[in-house]
C-alpha cells in the first residue's frame, strides 16, 4: 500500500482546481480518475452541447480562458481540451483509469483508498466527483424503458418516431430544441424549472448575475438550504461563434412546434400520465425570473449604468396541456429522461453521508477530519456548482487542509 499526503478523487474542473493549489503549496498528492481528465464531458454529454456560461467565466486557480471569443460558449470537446491544457500547465499528478472501490478510515490513522489499480493510505481525501451521481428516473418508468440525458448523443441515433422528453431544465430544453430542429415531433413534460433570458439589456445574463452579487450569495443567506440546492438549472443554451443568441424557454419551444405537457405522473399501460400543472409551473418560474430582472433594473438605476431599454419578454401564454398521451398512438419511439441526478457514493464508507444521500459538509469541510468535498451545488456560494465557482471552494478547502496540517505539526 502506497502512502501519500492527499488524495483527490475526480479529475474534472473541481479536482484539478484543488490539485493546482496543492501543487503550489508543495503538497504531495495524486488525483484519482475513473477514466480520463474530464471524463463526464467526454462520454456523458451530447455531441452538439456547448457550455451555457460564457468563456470569460472559465476561471480556475492560475488559469482562465485567453482565447479570441471571451463572450462565446465552448463546445464540450473544446472544454475537455481546455481542462487537459490546465492539467498539463502544472503537471497535475493524475492517475487515470482508476476506479475508486472503497474509502475507509485506516486503523493506523488517516484514510485507506482502494482502487482497481492499487491502494493508498492518505492523511487527507478531497472528494471532487461533482454533483452528478446516478440519473433520476421518475417512478413508473423502468430504467430499461428510457434513455437518460447522459446517454443521449444526437437525433440520428434515436429510434424512429417522436420523442417524449421528461424534464424542462437546462438539458431537457436543449435536447428538446435539438430534436425539434431535426424534424422530430417532441413532447416535453415540464415540472419545476428556471426561466431566464440569454441576454438582458445588452449583456449576457451571467454578467448581470455576477454584477449584482447573485453568484456570490452564500448558503447562509437563504432560508431553505435544501431547496436552494435543488434549484433547477436555467433554461439556457450556448451558441456557436457568429450565431445570434437564442432562447430555449417554454414560449419559444411551443412556438417552434414542441408540445408542452405538465409534470410526468406515471404510466398506465402505453399511456403516459401528466399533471395539469403546466400553467402554474410556468407562472411560478416567470415570477422568479422577473424578481431577478427587477433587481438588475434596480442595480442599473442605482449605479447609473447606461443600458438598453428592457426587452419585451413574452409571458408564458401556453396551450392547455393534455392529461395523458398514448405513446404508441402518438408515434413516440423514445422516452428521454432529463430530470437530474441523485447522489451516489457506494464506495464511501465514512459516516458523512446524510439521509438524503448527499455528503454533509460546511464550506466543503466534513465531520471526518481531513476529508473534504468540492464541486457540489450551492456548496457555499451560489456559483459553487458552476465551473467558475470551484476556484472559491477549492481555495477554502485547501487553506483549511494546510492550516490543519500546520496545527498538527506544531503539536
Amino acid at each position: 500500500m502506497r502512502t501519500i499526503d492527499t488524495i483527490v478523487i475526480g479529475a474534472g474542473h473541481a479536482g484539478l482546481a484543488v490539485s493546482r493549489l496543492l501543487t503550489g503549496a508543495g503538497r504531495d498528492h495524486v488525483v484519482i480518475e475513473r477514466g480520463r481528465i474530464a471524463e463526464r464531458w467526454r462520454t456523458e454529454r451530447w455531441d452538439s452541447l456547448r457550455l451555457v456560461n460564457p468563456n470569460w467565466m472559465l476561471r480556475l486557480p492560475d488559469w482562465e480562458y485567453d482565447g479570441p471569443e471571451p463572450d462565446g460558449y465552448l463546445s464540450a470537446g473544446r472544454f475537455v481540451r481546455h481542462l487537459v491544457q490546465y492539467a498539463d500547465s502544472f503537471g497535475a499528478p493524475v492517475v487515470s483509469e482508476a476506479t475508486v472501490l472503497e474509502v475507509t478510515q485506516a486503523s493506523s490513522g488517516g484514510y485507506r483508498v482502494v482502487t482497481d489499480r492499487g491502494s493508498w493510505r492518505a492523511r487527507h481525501v478531497v472528494i471532487a466527483t461533482g454533483p452528478h451521481g446516478a440519473p433520476r428516473v421518475p417512478a413508473g418508468l423502468g430504467a430499461a424503458e428510457v434513455l437518460t440525458a447522459n446517454n443521449y448523443r444526437s437525433p440520428g441515433l434515436l429510434a424512429p418516431g417522436g420523442v417524449l422528453v421528461i424534464g424542462a431544465s437546462s438539458s431537457g430544453v436543449q435536447i428538446a430544441d435539438e430534436l425539434n430542429r431535426a424534424g422530430r415531433q417532441v413532447h416535453l413534460s415540464v415540472g419545476r424549472h428556471t426561466r431566464m433570458p440569454r441576454c438582458y439589456r445588452g449583456m449576457d445574463i451571467f454578467w448581470w448575475l455576477e454584477s449584482i452579487g447573485r453568484l456570490a450569495r452564500t448558503i447562509d443567506d437563504v432560508p431553505d438550504r435544501a431547496a436552494a440546492r435543488r434549484e433547477p438549472s436555467m433554461q439556457l443554451i450556448g451558441h456557436r461563434p457568429g450565431e445570434r443568441p437564442r432562447q430555449v424557454d417554454l414560449p419559444t419551444l411551443q412556438g417552434a412546434g414542441v408540445r408542452l405537457l405538465g409534470r410526468f405522473d406515471g404510466m398506465d399501460g402505453s399511456r403516459a400520465l401528466f399533471r395539469l400543472d403546466l400553467a402554474d409551473s410556468a407562472a411560478t418560474a416567470d415570477l422568479r425570473m422577473h424578481r431577478l430582472l427587477d433587481a438588475v433594473d434596480e442595480y442599473i438605476a442605482c449605479t447609473g449604468l447606461t443600458s438598453e431599454v428592457p426587452p419585451a419578454i413574452r409571458p408564458p401564454s401556453l396551450a392547455a396541456p393534455a392529461e395523458s398521451v398514448d405513446l404508441s398512438m402518438a408515434g413516440i419511439g423514445t422516452v428521454l429522461v432529463a430530470t437530474g441526478y441523485r447522489p451516489e457514493y457506494p464506495w464511501l464508507r465514512l459516516p458523512i453521508v446524510g439521509p438524503d444521500g448527499y455528503i454533509q459538509q460546511d464550506r466543503g469541510i466534513t465531520a471526518a477530519p481531513g476529508v473534504y468535498v468540492v464541486g457540489q451545488r450551492f456548496q457555499y456560494r451560489r456559483d459553487s456548482g458552476f465551473i467558475d465557482g470551484a476556484r472559491h471552494d477549492s481555495h477554502t478547502v485547501v487553506q483549511h487542509l494546510l492550516t490543519a496540517c500546520t496545527v498538527e505539526s506544531a503539536r
